[in-house]
């Protein structure tokens, strides 16, 4: 379940292929990462360019873009809010049997943005060592689960870069039809990889691994597709999976991208949460609120931080600015009290 925001043929993970990350300072903290190293200094060179990094904003762009929000956030009758979410699987079926494995390229620029998915990262020990446990990868020293897999962009990059023979990578996605799709691909290692379908945001549906077992979760535009009531159990369920010392990775939709600003009236749900044309629904997030719900969970922050960029198409003339957060949070050593549910 992967976020279809596409404007004129430009997603979210299409330009930042540059991203690259600062060292550490001398005092030990992390520098603020560098979005790619292309800064627009000259607004007359505007259109030299596909995209700007870290582009601020002025008082005036936030204050119209928040006037636009408000005046497109009359929220549609609660009996089309309820019907967008109980066919949320079947708008979600739609999309992945329309779109199959065209619409997303293959998310290379996650290993410099997140370094944890490369090839011999080994920053944790905890629970479910190699041969604990008798679940799916139980055998493996290493395991990462990418929650809203969509059809593989994120997993097949992982499993052709990191070649550590005992990685495993768990995906799973609210959609059957894209599970499908990520098992029938070509580059599917049983060995390696094991797909299932998951509602992240039930809390009924069981995980097939234990908790305390995971060394990674990776969430690439997929809670913002959860109802925000939902949000704050599904982080905490996600948590209690991870192993001590373990990082839960997160990028996703900013308060006041470009996609919300795009919205027509008839379309919000509620504060800052959509509906598509295609019924998919998406939520825009504040640093804050991310920050919160990580928290409560129990994790610890590592990174929590607005991208803004400035994408251009130069045939047109038009400027498009986007909005993401980008957020690592880790699993301390010594666990606080879990949060409830």
């Amino acid at each position: 379940m992967a976020a279809p925001d596409t404007v004129r043929g430009i997603s979210e993970e299409n330009s930042i292929d540059t991203v690259q990350i600062l060292p550490e300072s001398t005092s030990g903290e992390l520098k603020r990462p560098q979005f790619g190293t292309r800064f627009l200094t000259d607004p007359r060179q505007v259109f030299q360019h596909n995209a700007w990094d870290n582009v601020e904003w002025t008082e005036e762009q936030e204050a119209a873009a928040k006037k636009k929000v408000q005046e497109n956030s009359q929220p549609l009758p609660l009996e089309k809010q309820e019907d967008f979410d109980c066919r949320a699987n079947a708008y979600w079926n739609d999309f992945y049997t329309i779109h199959e494995n065209r619409f997303f390229k293959d998310r290379h620029w996650l290993f410099t943005e997140f370094p944890e998915l490369a090839p011999q990262c080994r920053f944790n020990q905890g629970s479910y060592a190699a041969g604990d446990g008798d679940f799916p990868g139980s055998n493996a020293t290493y395991r990462i689960l990418e929650v809203g897999c969509g059809v593989g962009n994120t997993v097949f990059p992982i499993l052709k870069t990191n070649n550590d023979p005992g990685l495993i990578v768990y995906c799973c996605d609210f959609s059957s039809t894209a599970v499908e799709l990520v098992k029938s691909n070509s580059d599917y290692d049983p060995g390696r990889c094991f797909a299932f379908v998951h509602d992240l945001s039930d809390e009924a549906a069981v995980y097939p691994v234990p908790d305390a077992s995971l060394d990674v979760i990776v969430l690439i535009f997929v809670l913002s597709a959860l109802h925000p009531d939902r949000m704050q159990a599904s982080v905490c369920r996600l948590a209690r999976l991870l192993k001590p010392g373990g990082v839960l990775l997160l990028r996703d939709y900013g308060r006041y991208d470009m996609a919300q600003l795009r919205f027509k009236k008839g379309r919000c749900l509620s504060d800052n949460f959509y509906v598509r044309g295609d019924g998919t629904r998406v939520y825009f997030f504040t640093q804050e609120e991310l920050h919160g719900y990580f928290s409560e969970a129990g994790l610890e922050k590592v990174q929590n931080m607005v991208d803004r960029r400035l994408q251009v198409n130069r045939g047109k003339q038009l400027t498009m600015y986007r909005v993401w957060i980008q957020c690592k949070y880790r699993k301390p050593h010594t666990q606080p009290p879990e949060c409830q549910d």
